[in-house]
């Protein structure tokens, strides 16, 4: 990734435990994690297996490798997941989830293992905006979102006027539909985080790119059952994974890489 565009830090937290030899021992324990499979490069399908793959796949599997514990993999839609994690039907939840105030008075969160930032990616020959406020006044111009999502309250409170009702917001399921309306013409810009934006303009060359510097910042989390005891250790995990390199490795893997 470039750095104009790559936005995408590890919390930098002093660790609890620097050594893996130290961390807890779940002894084989089955640990029930649920994703969406549509966060590119975060957690996808794998169009050539059907399965789902990503960094945040790869992450917890390394997690439960060294907690000594088993993932089930399930997959939920964005909608239901956090009330589903927060009744106790999976175990850990993620989906690029932003850590926040409402969401952690619902489900308990890990701690960061990711900081992203949000930008506008835009059709290759947009030239009527390059900022927020430029945006803002042009009421023809139209906003592509997740209901719910970090991208939808972005562009509620820092793109238009702070109502979430405001018809400029066009709603859609996934991120991959609200930027094929995008390509369409459907809509005109899309928040999507840094690294997220930099595979789009990447595999769909020469019709997508980002305009303007950031809009917000946002902390990604796991999200588990209140008063889950798997918080403690997979934050122990996450500790070793940044002293020990793997968070940055897979970094590499999933938007580097893989992006090339």
């Amino acid at each position: 990734m470039k750095t104009i565009l790559y936005a995408f830090v590890f919390c930098l937290l002093l660790p609890a435990f620097a050594d893996a030899s130290e961390l807890p021992n779940l002894h084989g324990r089955v640990v029930v994690a649920v994703t969406g499979n549509d966060y590119k490069p975060l957690n996808f399908v794998d169009p050539g297996t059907g399965k789902g793959i990503g960094w945040e796949y790869d992450a917890v599997n390394e997690i439960c490798r060294r907690l000594n514990c088993k993932v089930d993999w399930r997959v939920s839609s964005w909608e239901t997941m956090i009330a589903a994690v927060r009744n106790g039907q999976f175990d850990v939840g993620m989906d690029g989830i932003t850590i926040n105030e409402e969401r952690s008075k619902q489900v308990d969160f890990s701690r960061p293992y990711m900081i992203s930032q949000q930008f506008m990616l835009v059709r290759a020959e947009e030239s009527r905006f390059s900022s927020p406020e430029e945006f803002r006044t042009d009421d023809t111009l139209l906003i592509g979102a997740q209901a719910g999502t970090t991208n939808f309250y972005v562009a509620v409170y820092n793109v238009l006027d702070g109502n979430e009702n405001n018809p400029r917001i066009k709603l859609f399921e996934t991120f991959g539909a609200s930027a094929q309306a995008l390509m369409a013409g459907d809509v005109d810009m899309v928040l999507m985080d840094a690294s997220t934006s930099e595979g789009y303009i990447k595999h769909f060359k020469g019709r997508l790119k980002n305009v303007g510097g950031p809009l917000g910042t946002e902390k990604f989390g796991f999200i588990f059952t209140p008063g889950s005891d798997l918080v403690a250790p997979f934050d122990a995990a996450i500790d070793t994974m940044e002293v020990d390199g793997t968070l940055n490795k897979l970094t590499r893997k999933w938007f580097y890489e893989l992006n090339k």
